[in-house]
């Protein structure tokens, strides 16, 4: 920074000196160097930039501001007939060419990574699964079901994996046949994800929530909060891990995954796939019921640091989040199945084997795939008598067949 305010004085005195012809030979001297030395860090900054910046950097904001210097110096020489001197033009052409260069690629590498599929949360996916829509992707039970609940409805919040399903118990057993019971549903129904579910359900702002098992951390809330909560077990699920659909890899072990979210694994050639390069680690946010899987699964080994995007919020600062799964070539993620087969329709990624078992239903339902596990209702021990009277529903056969239906493996 010192340099370019210095820089930026050389160039107000050359040109100083040019305009008011007080000294021309030495204007012209200062006014060359100093666009020579703009010239010089510009495409300095140029390379480093195009050779390291992220998908998500804005460097290119960096080259429109040293471009606009830039074109300012130029116009002033051009009015007072000083860019005729190739000693003066060829060193600002050559740099604003250099910084409009820069954006280009900068842009276009924008562009190209916009591109690219993303598993992450979608607000689109929960609507089509908005239980009173005529064309809702919620399933149906064949006959009515043999329990309602017309008033005091339990609010249901949880997963986005899991919205699918108790957006189809919504439907079974809430009534919804008119604007002003569609706007209960809506108030009533919500997806917040599991983060947030957990401390609503805490809170006392929901009474019951599907999720997967808690983190240490949701734990602690509810014990600190003096809560007791109830897990139910109302189904399974696999955790799975996928890659971009032209990765040559099918099968991975669990101490590979392990190596892989430790740091000991970097690049895919160590797990026998060449011209791929780095591995590129894709996480989950903390307190979710995916990013809580895989630390559980890491059997006590430190997670390295996941990728960030940052963003701009509505008051102008930067937030740092956890970037959303990006299907690069050499990229690995994970999530849960149906998350990632039938809410995300994404036919460019594959899932992996674990040990050598595909994530199927078949294998989740009779124990062979390694990482299956339950998801639960959650209520508390104070639960109201519809929340209770809900829960039992969704233990019987028609709750279950609902679980079946949507492409879980049900517990009965």
């Amino acid at each position: 920074m010192a340099i370019i305010l210095l820089d930026l004085l050389f160039l107000a005195v050359g040109l100083y000196f040019l305009i008011s012809k007080n000294d021309v030979k030495i204007g012209k001297w200062l006014v060359s160097i100093s666009i020579d030395v703009f010239l010089f860090i510009s495409m300095i900054i140029a390379l480093l930039l195009i050779a390291f910046s992220t998908p998500d950097a804005e460097g290119y904001s960096i080259f429109i501001f040293i471009g606009t210097i830039l074109l300012m110096t130029a116009i002033p020489l051009a009015i007072f007939g000083k860019f005729k001197k190739k000693i003066l033009a060829i060193p600002l052409i050559v740099g604003i060419l250099v910084c409009a260069t820069a954006v280009g690629v900068k842009y276009a590498h924008r562009v190209y990574d916009d591109s690219i599929p993303t598993v992450g949360e979608s607000e689109d996916l929960l609507y089509k699964y908005r239980p009173y829509l005529d064309d809702t992707m919620a399933v149906s039970l064949d006959a009515p079901s043999a329990f309602t609940i017309a008033e005091n409805l339990p609010r249901m919040d949880g997963a986005t994996a899991l919205y699918p399903i108790y957006a189809s118990f919504a439907k079974a057993v809430y009534p919804m046949s008119n604007e002003a019971e569609q706007n209960i549903i809506d108030e009533t129904v919500v997806c917040r994800t599991t983060t947030e579910a957990y401390e609503r359900i805490v809170t006392g702002e929901a009474d019951i929530i599907f999720v997967a098992g808690p983190s240490e951390e949701q734990e602690a809330f509810a014990e600190k909060k003096g809560v007791e909560l109830v897990y139910t077990p109302i189904g399974k699920e696999a955790f799975v891990f996928f890659v971009n659909s032209e990765n040559p890899i099918d099968n991975i072990s669990l101490a590979d995954i392990q190596g892989i979210y430790s740091g000991e694994i970097t690049k895919w050639s160590e797990l026998g796939v060449a011209g791929l390069g780095d591995i590129r680690p894709f996480q989950r946010d903390e307190g979710s019921g995916s990013q809580t899987s895989l630390q559980k699964l890491m059997a006590g080994k430190e997670l390295i640091e996941p990728e960030r995007n940052e963003l701009i919020d509505g008051m102008g600062g930067i937030i740092r989040r956890v970037a959303d799964y990006k299907n690069y070539k050499n990229a690995i993620g994970y999530s849960f199945r149906f998350y990632s087969t039938e809410m995300v329709k994404n036919n460019q990624i594959k899932l992996l084997s674990i040990n050598g078992v595909a994530p199927t239903l078949e294998n989740i339902e009779n124990g062979t795939y390694p990482i299956a596990s339950y998801f639960y209702a959650v209520t508390r021990s104070d639960a109201s008598e519809n929340t209770k009277l809900l829960l039992e529903w969704i233990l019987s056969a028609e709750g279950q067949s609902i679980i079946e239906k949507v492409g879980y493996t049900p517990v009965k």
